[in-house]
């Protein structure tokens, strides 16, 4: 089917997220007459998947599962392609009591090698039956389950020859695991999140009545991938719970077409649509020069979400300026702060307030822990002798029936603007870290207290988060966030874009030294050691540090397979003595 998704469901009564299971939600959501759309990075529609044949064609492919040996509670790796495919075999786990486990696309890691690598230790630590992916990564993910005895390797496909048999299906209880969702990995190998369905429910009835206060008007558009929380949880499964129609673009051509994500939101009439900060970047630098058309309507864009990774305010700025004459309004920014941990979301900023952040004084809160704000005109750029301060983004309240507070490294409970590391409870956190009882019990305290390893404090309530514990520079006495360091050379630097800079500190007997990574576009020898010289003073005259700065070809930084930079992994590199000089045609290719 290829029609247009109606934005209404076709008046049936709307229900938003009261259910117990997400087979309930489904079955459900097909009595109304719209599902979800799928479209190429030209803005053509694929494919039409109501909500209606998909509960038809997952209850069919779960009878099939089963029929070939599947049974309840066995792990179903998935490799998640932005298609009607992964959607169907989602759903039929669901209806078979199995576990899907999304897996990431090869575009995060290096190489063929490298990606088959990771996927078979993901299978291996999920202890998945079968592994069901697109036909192009076919060879590659046979080549991952070869000899861990899988029951299917296939595309899904696979369940064609097998006859439906009409079974009954096992009856799904809000205890069942609904899902494995592994982890970004930013900081180590990631760990497969178990979600129940109870708590699956629980977050996306939270997310719905509460944090975005979805009506039966809404509509979604969406380029997250769905092996990500925000793309699996925010941009399928909450809207099967709310039987809301959902329009996709695959990420790969959003990363090669990005305004494709306002075009198809324009036409559309898309209400709800999330992004970490450099999907807005993308957009406000594609737009510049008069690349936004002239009949793009962004005016019914009520929830412009920022999630995934720290919120830059300056970013969503230039996106709101670029894209104020096609009727955007940068009061539709709403910050969050959520995890897979916690299924989703954990926080939201209010809705029609825009964004909001705290400048507060960076040489303090380094030294201190405290988040002082500075007032006046107080500046980063300086001598060094001048106040250094940041704009932190408020994330909002916790969201109802969950707690949150803010404690020192020895548990003790921290007072407003004290920052800290962030812990939250509630009815939405995972069971555990499947199979992994060590790191579960690290994470995850018996009185139900989770320690999300970010850090942050509270002010007037609203969550602000700082950064994450583990990628903490200490030098000298005092907490450098990486963020600060990465971001004033991206501002200072010619040449340097967002998200081409990664720093970190290495750990000596003399002490800590501080390493940032930086993409470098040039070729010639005089001018890599001019950025070199230029990204050093900068480090020197905004933070007070010395500096050792490697050079990199461009896209070489290694992020996480949600597109989170993983200053750990560049450590690593870095350790293994990466070539700071890349071939230079290999750079003048990469940097067309």
């Amino acid at each position: 089917m290829k029609e247009v998704l109606p934005s209404s469901s076709g008046g049936g009564i709307y229900r938003p997220a009261d259910f117990d299971t997400l087979t309930q939600a489904l079955d459900y959501a097909a009595q109304q007459q719209t599902g979800l759309g799928f479209y190429t990075g030209k803005g053509e529609l694929l494919e039409t998947l109501l909500y209606c044949d998909l509960r038809d064609q997952a209850r069919s492919i779960a009878r099939r599962m089963r029929a070939a040996g599947l049974g309840v509670g066995e792990r179903v790796a998935i490799v998640a392609d932005t298609d009607a495919d992964f959607v169907r075999a989602f759903f039929a786990c669901q209806y078979a009591g199995l576990v899907p486990v999304a897996m990431p696309l090869p575009m995060a890691f290096g190489g063929k090698a490298g990606y088959i690598s990771h996927i078979r230790r993901m299978i291996e630590s999920s202890g998945a039956s079968a592994i069901l992916c697109p036909g192009p990564l076919l060879d590659m993910s046979e080549a991952a389950a070869e000899g861990l005895g899988l029951k299917v390797v296939g595309t899904l496909a696979v369940f064609d020859t097998t006859p439906d048999d009409g079974a009954p299906l096992p009856e799904i209880s809000p205890e069942h695991l609904s899902y494995l969702q592994y982890s970004s990995g930013s900081t180590r190998f990631p760990l497969g999140v178990a979600v129940t369905q109870r708590a699956l429910i629980s977050n996306c009835r939270a997310i719905t009545q509460h944090g975005l206060k979805i009506t039966a008007t809404d509509r979604c558009v969406s380029w997250l991938p769905f092996y990500h929380d925000m793309g699996l949880v925010g941009f399928l499964l909450v809207p099967v719970t709310t039987q809301m129609p959902v329009d996709y673009i695959s990420t790969r051509e959003f990363a090669r077409r990005p305004m494709i994500w306002p075009t198809l939101i324009s036409r559309n009439r898309g209400t709800l649509s999330f992004s970490p900060s450099f999907g807005y970047d993308l957009c406000a630098r594609r737009g510049a020069g008069g690349a936004v058309g002239e009949d793009l309507d962004l005016s019914h864009w009520r929830v412009a979400g920022i999630g995934g990774d720290m919120i830059r305010d300056k970013v969503l700025s230039n996106f709101a300026e670029r894209f104020a004459a096609s009727g955007f309004r940068k009061q539709a920014f709403v910050a969050s702060y959520g995890m897979a941990e916690a299924t989703l979301a954990i926080s939201f900023a209010p809705l029609s307030m825009g964004i909001e952040t705290d400048p507060v004084d960076l040489d303090q809160l380094e030294a201190t822990a405290i988040a002082q704000m500075v007032t006046g005109n107080a500046t980063l750029k300086g001598n060094g002798a001048a106040q250094r301060h940041r704009n932190f983004v408020h994330c909002g309240p916790v969201l109802p029936g969950h707690e949150l507070e803010i404690r020192d490294s020895e548990g003790n409970l921290l007072g407003e603007r004290h920052a800290g590391r962030v812990l939250v409870r509630g009815p939405s956190l995972m069971q555990e870290y499947f199979g992994n009882q060590q790191e579960t019990s690290q994470t995850l305290s018996k009185d139900g207290w989770l320690d999300t390893g970010d850090l942050g404090y509270l002010s007037g309530g609203s969550l602000v988060i700082t950064g994450r514990s583990k990628d903490l520079i200490l030098i000298n006495g005092r907490n450098v966030w990486p963020q600060d360091l990465e971001w004033a050379v991206e501002q200072e630097v010619d040449g340097l874009r967002s998200g081409d800079v990664a720093a970190f500190s290495i750990d000596e007997q003399a002490g800590e030294r501080v390493v940032l990574m930086a993409h470098c576009r040039k070729t010639s020898q005089s001018d890599r050691e001019a950025i070199r010289r230029a990204i050093m003073e900068t480090v020197r005259v905004r933070a007070g540090l010395e500096c050792e700065v490697m050079l990199v070809a461009p896209h070489s930084l290694p992020q996480t397979s949600s597109g989170k930079l993983s200053r750990t992994q560049a450590r690593q590199l870095y350790l293994s003595g990466l070539d700071s000089n890349p071939d230079p045609d290999l750079a003048a290719r990469q940097q067309s």
